[in-house]
């Protein structure tokens, strides 16, 4: 099944090349689990801090049969940020895939 896609920038411009990679990893979480229904990508920049830079955040909600999962991560760029919580995003998938394979 594929499911439903929201990307929301908040605080950002909206970024063709950013879509283009959001799909692909949500395409890659699609091959662990078909339980995928829907999943929301928020993008921005909540902190505005002096010292130590921008910093922004990629906040992954993906709705699994049963199993809601969030990730957040933090980073001074949003690709590394959106890389980081797709990798997290990855094991979670891998591992609710498990349970429900061992059934």
């Amino acid at each position: 099944m594929k499911p439903a896609v929201d990307v929301v920038y908040r605080d950002l411009d909206s970024s063709a090349a950013l879509n283009d990679i959001i799909t692909k990893k949500l395409e890659k979480l699609n091959r662990y689990t078909d339980q995928i229904v829907h999943s929301r990508v928020v993008l921005d920049a909540p902190h505005q801090h002096k010292h130590k830079g921008k910093q922004y955040r990629a906040s992954i909600e993906l709705d699994i049969k049963g199993h809601p999962v969030a990730i957040t991560q933090d980073d001074e760029s949003i690709h590394v940020a959106v890389r980081d919580a797709f990798s997290s995003a990855e094991r979670k998938v891998k591992q609710i895939a498990a349970r429900y394979r061992n059934r």
